[in-house]
């Protein structure tokens, strides 16, 4: 006899229960269930003590099974309708994952392919076909993909360390999506295809948005900076982990590695070329990004690049503008928000850069953060020569610097925007880069283990759809942080500190995703990372440290 505590109760079992006849709301949309802090699909058998909690389309682990299964389905619309075409996936603009059909040119075909498949699709969900996990062995595996021509997918299995390959068979279709999977296609009723040029779209619900499908909202200059990203991935050959794993074996590892820093400071030098040309009206050069986009380092870079064009850049620190703690306004929980607008001097802030453009000399304030108050100023002067850079949050945001006119700032978005696969139908997040960044700069620098910042993970996520995408498409220039051979660095530092998350804990399930693709990468050692990389921003070692 065993016990289980789910649905605020506690029930005695004689034999083994499935969790998804543990479900009694059939109303309830769940698709996937923690089970004493383990996440399980809803077909696995408990015959042991546990607590189990259903978890839905407004928990962010359930959306990544949503998302995969979704992929799952498109795949199998494809081989039932067009088996001769190839596909691939990447996540996308506005929250989507895109769908690149690779065969496919024209854009009136592409547009009835689309449509073909939305509705077989919507065919499927109907049927409610179940969708069941098989064990496979790595040489029935690489046998099958032969067959069916996923080269694609032998490449990778090499890199495998276990024995076996986990597949998902709906009927005779068979694909490994690197997930758990729903139960059946009956539970993928909320999607839809949008065609993009040159492909589609595909939407579904995310967690953020209470479970729905967001809005879509096109985001062409951000659109354009992801599309740049694959064709670089495909120029240097490096747009699947398999790629990368040569390079990170080859003698010209070296190089490689140089290729990519060398197209970092291309696109530096061009930032640089565009504020020179227009110096005289460009009096301030403003950068936000999300969390470890590299904005550190890509500051003090870009100062360096301007001094070399005999500008003379000073860099204001936005956290100096931040209010005394006694003056910061509540929200109507009657918490205080650190990351709001409203926690800094903004008039202040606007007076100050609108007089240093007019050559004044000006007090710039010093915030104290152990005493969370202003403790004194400096007085700064500058030249027409000088533009003043500024790097924060709301760097982007017209809020924050209304009294300057729109043709003296130069906005600078930052982001990584890698586009790298571990096969076709498998896309890397660019959200799990940055994490994979933050958790090995916060061991590093910080001494924090990987569970502290996973835990703190969600209200970054939060503040950054808050504050700062709703402002990229106002940039000027979108500065692609990523570097292709990144993950092959951080991966023994990831691993290590991710390893020492528990089995029980919350936080291993996300540990474990992460896992589930970095441990793919071949190694790439440090010693042949430039002193001044983006990426010594978060292993260490860089020229630029104090």
């Amino acid at each position: 006899m065993f016990k289980l505590n789910y649905n605020n109760q506690q029930k005695d079992y004689n034999e083994k229960a499935k969790l998804i006849n543990l479900i009694d709301d059939p109303k309830k949309d769940y698709f996937v269930a923690l089970v004493n802090n383990r996440l399980r699909e809803l077909t696995y058998e408990v015959d042991y003590d546990a607590s189990i909690e259903f978890l839905d389309s407004t928990n962010q682990e359930a959306i990544f099974t949503y998302e995969a299964s979704l992929r799952y389905l498109v795949a199998m619309a494809f081989h039932k309708l067009y088996p001769h075409l190839t596909f691939k996936f990447n996540y996308s603009i506005s929250r989507t994952t895109f769908c690149h059909i690779l065969d496919v040119e024209d854009s009136t075909e592409v547009r009835t392919i689309v449509k073909n498949l939305k509705q077989e699709m919507q065919r499927l969900v109907d049927l409610d076909l179940p969708i069941e996990r098989i064990e496979m062995s790595n040489e029935d595996a690489i046998k099958f993909y032969q067959k069916h021509g996923y080269q694609d997918k032998i490449d990778i299995i090499q890199y495998r360390p276990e024995d076996t390959v986990h597949f998902y068979q709906c009927g005779s279709y068979l694909n490994y999506m690197y997930n758990l999977m729903v139960p059946s296609t009956g539970y993928l009723k909320s999607f839809d295809l949008r065609f993009y040029s040159p492909g589609f779209l595909i939407q579904y619900p995310r967690a953020e948005t209470n479970g729905k499908i967001p809005p879509f909202e096109d985001a062409p200059i951000y659109g354009r900076t992801l599309r740049d990203a694959n064709r670089w991935a495909e120029r240097i050959d490096a747009n699947t982990i398999a790629k990368m794993n040569e390079h990170a074996a080859s003698s010209s590892m070296v190089e490689f590695v140089h290729m990519n820093e060398s197209k970092h400071n291309q696109m530096i030098a061009e930032i640089g070329k565009k504020i020179l040309d227009d110096h005289e009206n460009i009096r301030l050069i403003a950068i936000a990004g999300p969390s470890s986009s590299g904005k550190t380092t890509f500051s003090t870079r870009l100062r360096i690049e301007l001094m070399t064009l005999g500008l003379k850049p000073i860099m204001i620190s936005l956290d100096d503008y931040y209010l005394n703690r006694e003056q910061l306004v509540p929200d109507e929980n009657g918490k205080i928000d650190l990351e709001h607008l409203n926690t800094l001097d903004i008039e202040l802030f606007n007076q100050n850069m609108l007089d240093l453009i007019d050559g004044k000399v000006v007090e710039i304030p010093h915030f104290d953060f152990v005493e969370k108050r202003r403790s004194g100023y400096r007085k700064v002067k500058i030249s027409p020569e000088s533009p003043i850079i500024i790097e924060g949050i709301h760097a982007l945001n017209e809020e924050l610097t209304t009294l300057i006119p729109k043709h003296q700032k130069f906005k600078i978005f930052i982001s990584p925007q890698l586009q790298i696969n571990i096969d076709n139908h498998n896309p890397i997040g660019i959200t799990s880069l940055r994490l994979l960044r933050r958790i090995v700069r916060d061991r590093k620098f910080r001494n924090s283990p990987a569970s502290r910042t996973i835990s703190m993970w969600p209200n970054v996520r939060q503040g950054e759809f808050k504050w700062i995408y709703p402002h990229q498409e106002g940039a000027d220039y979108i500065f692609n942080s990523g570097l292709a051979y990144e993950l092959c660095v951080m991966k023994k530092y990831a691993l290590d500190t991710l390893m020492e998350i528990p089995r029980d804990s919350e936080y291993f399930i996300t540990a474990n995703r992460l896992i589930k693709f970095l441990k793919y990468f071949n190694d790439i050692p440090d010693d042949v990372v430039p002193c001044n990389s983006l990426l010594r921003e978060f292993i260490g070692g860089s020229c630029f440290e104090v």
